[in-house]
């Protein structure tokens, strides 16, 4: 069970991570809105990086997000070889992957019936970025 530390909700605290992602150069993001068809988080954000170094460098920055927002951290797996990084946040679940396993393991298409929200719902820096449909 999360307990929930910051005021900030699911939706809002996901899109604030995509974007501390993104600062570091993190692409193709995606937010799938799971939490409508499986109980066990709201959202899956998505991301990739172009080697193991950078995956690890976006997976830092999302941690660091989560605890500047005082978010709890209940796991976090694969980050040593950087090819799949895990983190558990409780209602979000971030998955950053280098782009060859991203595409094997195909989560888009696994959760193809889960809506996915907009970054643009979150008008900053980052606000021309799309996600991928």
């Amino acid at each position: 069970m999360m307990v929930e530390n910051s005021n900030i909700n699911a939706k809002d605290k996901v899109l604030a991570l995509a974007h501390a992602a993104m600062d570091k150069k993190a692409s193709a993001p995606v937010i799938l809105e799971i939490g409508r068809i499986n109980p066990f988080a709201d959202f899956f954000l998505i991301l990739s990086g172009r080697s193991d170094r950078h995956v690890q460098a976006i997976s830092e920055a999302v941690h660091k997000a989560l605890k500047e927002m005082k978010e709890d951290v209940l796991g976090m797996e694969g980050y040593e070889e950087g090819r799949w990084v895990l983190i558990d946040s409780g209602d979000i679940v971030i998955h950053v992957f280098q782009e060859t396993v991203r595409e094997y393991y195909d989560l888009e298409g696994l959760w193809i019936d889960a809506p996915r929200l907009s970054l643009k719902q979150n008008a900053g820096e980052h606000s021309g970025e799309k996600a991928r449909a």
